[in-house]
């Protein structure tokens, strides 16, 4: 019985093989327009993110901000690709962790404020009372069916949690590569193999 078992785990194992490149493939995917974005919004107000830096103590805040922005915008065009994965994971984990903890660590660990979670610390239930009074004025002074059409209101908390998240994916990608078939370090490596290393 556990033969078998194990035959059909095998068996199963083996139907995963030819596409274990998706998952590597979906994490880039995922990550491209996070990083591209955080990278172009430093980019492009450069002076007023420099202040910012400046302002939380980074050192050489001119340096840093060019480094991380380059970082995120040149890297989410190569984790589209596909190409140099697994070294361009490693700048981009250390601003991840430099995020989470320097930038978003004060607050916790919730993105939003959600004093229901078992994570809310005293700032997110401070929000709560906030939220309340929003929502009242809200009905008070507006059409409040209308202000909420899109979605219910809500106050960001800016925690870890997507810092934190987004160095997980960035993790698994420095193991596991851009993925088999599906990114261009796989068909360049193939290219390049035999070319290197002759027999």
């Amino acid at each position: 019985m556990v033969q078998k078992i194990a035959a059909l785990w095998a068996q199963f194992l083996g139907y995963l093989k030819p596409i274990d490149g998706i998952p590597p493939l979906l994490a880039r995917l995922y990550l491209t327009p996070v990083m591209l974005q955080a990278g172009y919004t430093k980019l492009a107000g450069f002076d007023n993110t420099v202040s910012w830096f400046e302002s939380m103590g980074m050192p050489l805040p001119v340096l840093s901000v060019a480094l991380v922005a380059l970082s995120e915008f040149v890297g989410g065009i190569l984790l589209f690709l596909g190409w140099l994965t697994r070294l361009v994971c490693i700048p981009l984990m250390i601003a991840m962790l430099v995020a989470a903890f320097a930038v978003h660590g004060e607050n916790g660990w919730l993105t939003l404020s959600d004093g229901n979670s078992w994570l809310a610390n005293e700032r997110v239930m401070e929000a709560q009372e906030k939220k309340r009074e929003i929502r009242r004025m809200m009905r008070e002074h507006g059409d409040y069916r209308w202000l909420t059409s899109n979605g219910n209101m809500t106050i960001l908390n800016n925690g870890m949690q997507l810092a934190i998240t987004y160095f997980l994916f960035l993790l698994v990608l420095l193991f596991t590569g851009g993925g088999r078939y599906t990114s261009l370090d796989y068909w360049l490596g193939n290219w390049l193999n035999p070319r290197l290393n002759p027999r």
